[in-house]
């Protein structure tokens, strides 16, 4: 693998999600400063704006793109021969594709040292509903999701779950006028793990099969059973999985390897470890 020379701090965000705000203050932190330069290439220009002179203090070059046809591989070259930047940090255009930028040829010793998503959790719920899509691209690779603006009764755990079903890995935090709010739910979850059948419906699969808090607290205790496949019986307890997947989501969940967890339940042979149940036509 090539050695990174330039590293690249990717914020991504929609318009007005605090990106801005966000870098205002990193660049000015001692704990961020460099010798070199650094460039910091604006793809997007929301109501706030950086302080000229800070910028000139920290030693940071602006470069503005103006059209995402404008961000190429022959434009990145052409600013790492004109500012021979240490670092690079780029304040990415929400309604551009993520995944384009991850996938375009950079300069020789660029590359991603860290992605952060600001989101604005006031409006979440609108470009979930109607950007989908792109906020998926957008966060599916980031290392930290930072949900600035939160109230009290917003739905945090439900923000939370959005954003695991499609990147396990990142962190999250949530911020209100005053900052970093404290651990505020221990994982709500879409169904109730203490009932005595747990109903999973299909649009909560994903909640169910990714998440590795369930696995631990409630897979060690608890019997499957689906609309779909032969009764089971285990430690007395029962999981009702509604849909199609009921086979995957009884069989592919005790193969992933970060979980740990290596039990395929089958009605012949109630456990096996390692992979999918042996058995042809099982389930």
């Amino acid at each position: 693998m090539e050695e990174t020379r330039v590293p690249i701090y990717l914020i991504t965000g929609f318009l007005e999600s605090g990106k801005t705000s966000f870098l205002n203050f990193t660049l000015q932190q001692d704990y961020f400063q460099i010798d070199g330069k650094t460039l910091l290439i604006l793809c997007e220009e929301g109501e706030e704006e950086y302080d000229a002179e800070a910028l000139k203090q920290h030693n940071t070059d602006v470069e503005i793109i103006e059209s995402e046809e404008d961000l190429t591989p022959e434009r990145l070259a052409a600013m790492e021969i004109l500012y021979q930047p240490e670092r690079v940090i780029i304040e990415y255009n929400g309604m551009w594709l993520v995944s384009r930028f991850e996938e375009m040829e950079k300069p020789e010793g660029w590359a991603v040292e860290q992605h952060i998503t600001c989101v604005d959790a006031s409006t979440f719920q609108v470009y979930m509903a109607n950007m989908k899509s792109l906020f998926m691209d957008m966060v599916r690779n980031a290392d930290m999701v930072i949900f600035n603006r939160c109230e009290e009764d917003d739905p945090l755990p439900s923000y939370r779950r959005s954003i695991k079903v499609v990147n396990q890995r990142a962190e999250i935090i949530f911020e209100d006028e005053e900052g970093e709010l404290g651990d505020l739910f221990e994982d709500e979850m879409p169904f109730d793990i203490d009932a005595p059948v747990i109903d999973i419906l299909p649009e909560d699969y994903g909640i169910w099969f990714v998440d590795p808090w369930i696995t631990r607290t409630a897979m060690s205790e608890k019997q499957f059973i689906s609309r779909h496949v032969p009764e089971t019986t285990w430690n007395g307890k029962q999981i009702l999985c509604s849909g199609k997947n009921s086979h995957d989501m009884l069989c592919r969940r005790y193969y992933i390897p970060r979980l740990h967890l290596q039990e395929c339940f089958c009605p012949e042979d109630h456990r096996r470890t390692v992979g999918r149940c042996y058995r042809e036509g099982c389930f």
